[in-house]
């Protein structure tokens, strides 16, 4: 498998990272949080792509590359949490302050604080559960993989086998011949002995 479809996905997950940072700059809430999904689900296709290469060296090299997206993406996650938290609070207190609701202020904030707790949770462990994912399929990969090894070695075994087995059979042949040749030879040679004894007497 060719990397140029992964370069194609690198480069544009370079560009949509910087588009997430001016996004964060510009305090854009809503774009960023669009960019950041674009983000992952281009990960993702990257880390398929990573998998599928047949190249052991160059499968390396591309999974080393997607973690190294992964902890970009890692960062700007955190970016934009701490900008939604800061948009959050900025809000509550405006609210807070047009109402003149000092207790109720305080109440939102812990709710808020509470809420991005929970999400920060649910974030990891939707990380963690993708991490576990990947390394289980490519587990499943390489022991598919080996399979293939060694059903071709156990398939060479049964050949040279099979090539041992016809060898031996091929000697056998070979020593049956040559005893029967040499049982051929010493009856040529006794007849041979017999005939010309029977000359000599005659002769005498």
């Amino acid at each position: 498998m060719s990397s140029i479809p992964f370069d194609r996905y690198d480069d544009e997950f370079q560009s949509l990272t910087d588009q997430v940072k001016q996004s964060l700059e510009d305090s854009d809430v809503e774009f960023s949080a669009s960019l950041l999904s674009q983000c992952e689900d281009l990960l993702k296709q990257m880390s398929v792509e990573a998998r599928g290469v047949d190249d052991a060296s160059t499968k390396r090299d591309l999974l080393a590359k997607v973690r190294q997206c992964k902890s970009t993406l890692s960062g700007l996650r955190e970016e934009f949490k701490a900008l939604r938290m800061t948009e959050d609070r900025s809000s509550l207190m405006g609210n807070s302050r047009s109402n003149g609701e000092n207790g109720s202020k305080e109440r939102l904030l812990q709710t808020q604080n509470q809420l991005e707790q929970q999400n920060e949770t649910l974030d990891r462990a939707r990380r963690v559960m993708a991490d576990t994912e990947e390394v289980a399929v490519d587990i499943t990969t390489e022991l598919g993989r080996n399979r293939e090894v060694l059903e071709t070695a156990h398939g060479r075994v049964r050949e040279v086998s099979g090539l041992t087995n016809r060898a031996r059979r091929l000697l056998q042949n070979m020593n049956r011949r040559a005893v029967q040749q040499k049982l051929a030879m010493y009856s040529i040679a006794g007849i041979i002995i017999l005939v010309a004894g029977i000359i000599l007497w005659n002769i005498k």
